[in-house]
């Protein structure tokens, strides 16, 4: 099976696709690609092939907490070295974001992060970073398929030397990512406004890297905290590791003894964020977004426009249009948020899986970093994210929202068969609300007169199609998400029947 990658990098089943031997391809791709692009640059000549002592390009690796993990790393660095790039290897697992921020920090022409992110733990996978520590373009990735391809019809050998003689040859470095990020932070987060609420804080780690990272930095910033699944564990538990509320019970067991005032959920990787309030309320990522745009525009003074891929909540929208505020809506993915973040002033970009980054930051989602800003809110307006999310929807230029999502497994299909299918039948209303326009950005997105929504998409990381809603009460957006299956189900049945081309079939919901 080729590889490739998708909305944020290759992901494959363990020991299936994702093999040693094809991690070394990925390697070795990257590695010519990170040496063509240096000699496109003039960094490098085709007549000076690079000193191991003194080569100007270099790449950070990291890893997160996954089965075998810090052996892919390892693997990565030593095909890396062995053509000629110094590699800057985190000395244990380690957040995306910190990865990322070290590339910046580092001036590496990229990075490369060993995780399968939020997917199940059979799962593993390589995300790209680009030199300005945001996702790698698509038009990166799809560059690193085809000298894949390349290096395989020809049977080009795979360059690589071993970690030792790497270390003894300066080219691969140990390092430790927290010092310049926490130095970072601090210019982002007011630890002392934290420090004087006295927070006391639960984090669930869910097995994941963001392990001892956000706990520990909340300690430094005067807050009493008890991590959750913190110890290393690469199945995690046998649990998907993504801070959604069903994935989330060892959090709200601890925030129902009462003492806690916040808690907190990052993600296998942690770039995602996801919160629960003392009463046991989750607080979901569309309402973090709209809490944190508030918190930085009213309490912080900033502006800037809003970035918000397409599954993410028209609270963003209300609230851009009340601050007058610029708003723009991508594909979903991380790195089409990193574009606008690189071309513009750009005060809040996130997605509905939780990735969120603020201005002043680099173009990645920052679970961490969320988690100190959600901090930060909580000891300034002195209330739980459940009473400051309540004063935000009865703004009347606000309102309450709602939001579902199902996710249906499926077999292999053509995205652009399925959203012709879909266009081609439009119906004129959903859950008794008349449709009042339609987009195929991104899947097919169904806009409706009151501002509630339908989006029907395949991820872009798993074989699964999602059904997003969002409306007013919890009763519509289940018959949004019901109309949602029942629409994907007639236009596959059809395509199944020969009367659109067959692409795919729902194998469960």
């Amino acid at each position: 099976m080729p590889i490739h990658f998708g909305t944020d990098g290759w992901r494959a089943v363990i020991s299936d696709e994702f093999t040693f031997a094809n991690v070394r391809k990925v390697a070795q791709a990257i590695a010519d690609k990170t040496l063509a692009d240096a000699r496109q640059l003039s960094v490098i000549s085709e007549q000076s092939p690079i000193s191991n002592h003194q080569s100007p390009i270099s790449l950070v690796v990291g890893f997160d907490t996954r089965f075998l993990s810090d052996r892919y790393a390892q693997t990565v660095a030593e095909v890396l070295a062995g053509n000629g790039i110094r590699v800057w290897l985190t000395q244990g697992d380690t957040p995306t974001p910190l990865v990322s921020y070290a590339v910046v920090d580092k001036q590496a022409a990229g990075g490369v992060m060993i995780t399968a992110s939020h997917n199940p733990p059979r799962y593993n996978g390589i995300k790209l970073k680009a030199a300005y520590g945001g996702s790698a373009s698509p038009a990166d990735a799809a560059e690193i398929e085809r000298r894949i391809r390349e290096n395989d019809s020809a049977e080009r050998p795979i360059r690589s030397v071993s970690m030792e003689s790497g270390e003894a040859q300066g080219l691969i470095s140990r390092f430790d990512p927290l010092p310049t990020y926490r130095t970072h932070l601090h210019r982002l987060v007011d630890f002392d406004c934290i420090r004087r609420a006295g927070l006391t804080v639960a984090v669930d780690a869910m097995y994941g890297a963001g392990r001892v990272y956000l706990r520990d930095l909340l300690s430094e910033a005067g807050c009493q905290v008890t991590e959750l699944r913190g110890e290393l564990n690469p199945g995690f538990g046998g649990a998907h590791p993504e801070p959604i509320a069903r994935h989330l019970q060892p959090l709200f067991e601890a925030m129902t003894t009462g003492r806690y005032r916040l808690g907190l959920a990052t993600d296998g990787d942690a770039d995602r964020i996801g919160a629960v309030d003392p009463d046991g309320r989750f607080i979901d990522p569309h309402s973090i977004m709209a809490l944190l745009l508030e918190h930085l525009v009213e309490d912080r003074g900033l502006r800037g426009s809003v970035v918000k891929t397409v599954s993410t909540t028209q609270m963003l929208n209300r609230l851009a249009d009340h601050y007058g505020l610029p708003l723009h809506e991508t594909p979903v993915g991380f790195n089409h948020i990193s574009d606008l973040m690189l071309n513009g002033s750009v005060l809040l970009g996130g997605e509905e899986s939780g990735g969120i980054s603020v201005l002043g930051h680099i173009p990645e989602g920052d679970g961490v970093l969320m988690g100190l800003l959600l901090a930060e809110m909580v000891a300034k307006r002195g209330k739980s994210l459940s009473v400051l999310l309540d004063e935000l929807m009865d703004q009347p230029h606000v309102g309450h929202f709602r939001y579902g999502r199902d996710d249906q497994t499926v077999t292999p299909f053509d995205k652009a068969t399925l959203v012709a299918g879909l266009m081609g039948h439009l119906p004129t209303a959903l859950a008794g609300v008349p449709l009042h326009h339609s987009s195929d950005r991104d899947g097919v997105k169904y806009i409706l007169a009151d501002n509630s929504w339908l989006l029907i998409r395949p991820s872009g990381t798993e074989p699964v199609l999602r059904v997003y809603a969002e409306a007013s009460t919890d009763s519509q957006v289940r018959a949004l998400l019901a109309e949602g299956g029942q629409l994907t189900g007639r236009v596959l049945a059809q395509m199944q029947a020969g009367k659109e081309p067959v692409a795919a079939m729902l194998v469960s919901a």
